[in-house]
């Protein structure tokens, strides 16, 4: 018992460091395409929660939000970051809610079915998904305006814009997730019994 919290607790930090690393350098967990950037980085947190819970997928999570406002902050890689990604709500809320989302809907498949793979790979977009929709739906709600005039763009119109970054970055990161995390997780699951249990 005491061996398997230890080894937990080094996954959670492995994790923890990873996503810290993957927060402040560009292209490890972040592609600056200069308009909205593609993520990678929820993959990671997707990972945690499969492979140490939701609770830990949540905390994954929070230093994956903690690292884009300090990001946002020291380094903005798009023309919002600064306006929008400095607010807790829209920087910090959707990761946490990545992890608890995740690592809920593969529980579920782990503990009801026997096809724990399909339940990586559905906890994996439905994570990624997570993430796109209530990122963007928060900038939309508190930001309208100023995405506007940073996208020169009128405020009726923003809705377009928002379905197409979901076309070209949440489906690409979406497909991305499905395809990486259960790989990692499943390599993480088998190389530990202390694991998934």
């Amino acid at each position: 018992m005491q061996k398997r919290k230890a080894y937990r607790t080094a996954i959670l930090g492995i994790l923890i460091a990873i996503i810290f690393v993957q927060s402040m350098v560009p292209f490890l967990g972040y592609i600056p395409t200069g308009f909205i950037n593609i993520t990678i980085i929820h993959i990671t947190v997707i990972v945690a929660a499969i492979v140490l819970g939701p609770k830990d997928g949540a905390i994954v999570g929070l230093v994956w939000g903690i690292g884009t406002i300090i990001r946002a902050f020291t380094s903005p890689t798009s023309i919002i970051d600064t306006t929008v990604f400095t607010n807790p709500i829209v920087a910090i809320l959707p990761r946490i809610v990545v992890g608890l989302v995740a690592g809920w809907i593969y529980l579920w498949f782990r503990n009801h079915t026997n096809k724990k793979v399909l339940g990586m790979a559905i906890a994996a977009g439905v994570g990624s998904l997570t993430n796109t929709v209530l990122v963007l739906g928060l900038m939309r709600v508190m930001y309208a305006s100023a995405m506007a005039q940073a996208y020169a763009t009128q405020t009726d119109l923003l809705n377009k814009m928002l379905l197409v970054i979901i076309g070209t970055n949440g489906v690409p990161e979406m497909i991305a997730a499905i395809v990486i995390a259960p790989a990692i997780a499943t390599a993480i699951l088998k190389s530990n019994r202390f694991l998934d249990n």
